[in-house]
């Protein structure tokens, strides 16, 4: 379980570095270049990353609490509503960002919910719970950074967020196909 810790750790102080010590991350900027910090900051999310999978796929877990069993497909609609967050991040004038001022953390936050309703084993609540927080807490000091949210202009249409749906039920069919693969658990079995 300390190497899932350890990665979580990494994850969560590389993505909060930016939001929490602005001043710092424009010294060290300064100092190395852009080119240099973004490198550095892949590299470091990538090793969190790593160290998440393995530490995941390594640790025992025990039981911490039983999971209602009538939740269960409640919380895989919310996994689904999170991919469509997370997908709505990546466009730009997506309509939703009229509404979310953080989709990928809200996705991020709804997915980390959503698989703690699902699961009540140790190596699940240190991780989703973790995720969750920090969600939570990068959302509040992206806020105090950035100051008053300037909601995006009104998108042209609903192609943008019918092909946004889409993209989201497709990555949602895959993540149920693949979850086996990605974290030892079948969804379908």
């Amino acid at each position: 379980m300390s190497v899932l810790a350890t990665g979580l750790l990494l994850w969560v102080v590389v993505h909060l570095f930016p939001s929490l010590l602005p001043e710092q991350r424009q010294k060290l900027i300064s100092r190395i270049g852009d080119k240099a910090y973004q490198g550095i900051f892949a590299l470091c999310i990538l090793a969190g990353l790593l160290l998440i999978v393995f530490g995941w796929r390594s640790a025992i877990p025990t039981s911490v609490y039983t999971p209602l069993a009538e939740l269960r497909e409640p919380a895989m609609l919310l996994v689904v509503i999170a991919f469509v967050l997370l997908v709505a991040a990546n466009f730009p004038s997506a309509r939703i960002k009229r509404v979310i001022r953080h989709p990928q953390l809200s996705g991020v936050l709804l997915w980390a919910i959503a698989h703690l309703l699902m699961n009540g084993d140790s190596r699940s609540l240190l991780l989703f719970s973790v995720l969750g927080v920090w969600s939570l807490v990068s959302m509040l000091t992206i806020n105090r950074r950035d100051g008053i949210w300037i909601k995006p202009g009104k998108p042209d249409g609903w192609g943008q967020d019918i092909i946004i749906v889409i993209v989201a039920l497709a990555v949602s069919a895959l993540a149920v196909y693949f979850h086996e693969y990605l974290a030892g658990i079948a969804l379908i079995t």
